[in-house]
């Protein structure tokens, strides 16, 4: 072993190991929408987000084969069907893809925060910058072809101001008008409509394309659960007097043929459902109103509740894998003394 040799921390390995699994995801993802895409500026930020995820995972494939540690099984051209119908339109695939590129640069500089050792930070830097030029490139198509969904406008303030009464962290008591919402807030509000509105959608799809029943329930439980959220964000929006976000055509066709296999759909539907918790979660400490803080509390509930059940189903198929972790020494030596 070299001299200067210097072993992954526990951190290091979560975050390699991690990125491999939703890589080989991704590029099976964005292999279908490849062979189903008809335009040619979408096709070309699919073919980037592709090359940017193969070289990633090949980046990450090498540090897993030098420290000897067992590539996860992950995913496969056996869970997706190049040769099947269309079941995306090109409106939804540009707007995935920003959406995913948006989720990338958080869960990516997340990771390059974690690690110490210079091999692994160069490729998570890489991949950030990599995946900041996708997200630039998709809005600007986006902006291009008028699908771009912008944030609410407000007026200029025309001064500074301070909080001068606990008043402005109120908003529980149906009796009293609550304060006008301020930009922070608008701007979370925002953000998990529009993801909502991607995550039903994609619920849909799942489901249409799903030949199993429990598969099926759950996608559909995911879209309703997605668009009960999106109402109480909206209402939050419209209570303010302030315009909510409403897409283009976001859709998905009527196609009901399997593209993607069971295990792919729910390991989809789980990560953006551990996307939105996170959401959710930066949305309520970044808030001061305490009705959108409860909001975001009790629907998280609701999130972490359909995401156990999303688990309850892998580890039934036998499709979750385990993540590396520590011995459990108790039951070493119990089972030293056994013998």
């Amino acid at each position: 072993m070299a001299e200067n040799y210097i072993q992954l921390t526990s951190s290091e390995i979560a975050s390699i190991w991690t990125s491999y699994m939703n890589n080989s995801m991704s590029i099976q993802f964005m292999n279908y929408m490849l062979s189903t895409v008809e335009d040619t500026e979408v096709r070309s930020i699919i073919e980037k987000g592709l090359n940017v995820s193969t070289e990633h995972l090949l980046q990450i494939t090498e540090v897993f084969n030098k420290e000897n540690i067992p590539l996860p099984n992950g995913f496969s051209n056996s869970d997706v069907n190049l040769n099947g119908p269309r079941l995306f339109t090109d409106t939804f695939m540009i707007t995935y893809l920003n959406h995913i590129a948006k989720a990338g640069m958080l869960g990516i500089s997340g990771f390059l925060s974690m690690c110490a050792r210079t091999d692994v930070r160069k490729i998570f830097k890489e991949v950030l910058h990599q995946t900041t030029d996708l997200y630039d490139e998709s809005s600007e198509i986006l902006l291009k072809k008028g699908l771009y969904v912008r944030s609410p406008y407000i007026d200029y303030p025309r001064q500074k101001d301070f909080i001068d009464s606990k008043s402005y962290l109120s908003g529980l008591n149906p009796f009293t008008n609550k304060r006008p919402l301020n930009v922070i807030e608008i701007s979370h509000l925002y953000l998990n409509i529009q993801t909502n509105m991607i995550g039903a959608k994609l619920s849909i799809s799942f489901a249409q394309c799903s030949p199993r029943k429990e598969v099926q329930k759950l996608m559909l439980q995911g879209k309703d659960i997605s668009e009960k959220h999106v109402k109480i964000f909206t209402a939050s929006l419209i209570d303010n007097n302030t315009q909510s976000p409403v897409p283009s055509d976001v859709s998905v066709t009527n196609s009901t043929a399997q593209v993607f296999s069971d295990k792919l759909i729910v390991f989809h539907q789980g990560l953006l459902t551990a996307a939105g918790t996170g959401n959710y979660a930066t949305a309520a400490a970044a808030s001061q109103r305490s009705d959108l803080i409860l909001n975001y509390e009790r629907l998280s509930l609701e999130i972490a509740q359909y995401a156990k059940d999303l688990a309850y189903l892998m580890i039934q198929n036998e499709w979750l894998e385990q993540p590396p972790g520590t011995m459990d020494v108790e039951k070493l030596a119990r089972q030293k003394n056994e013998n």
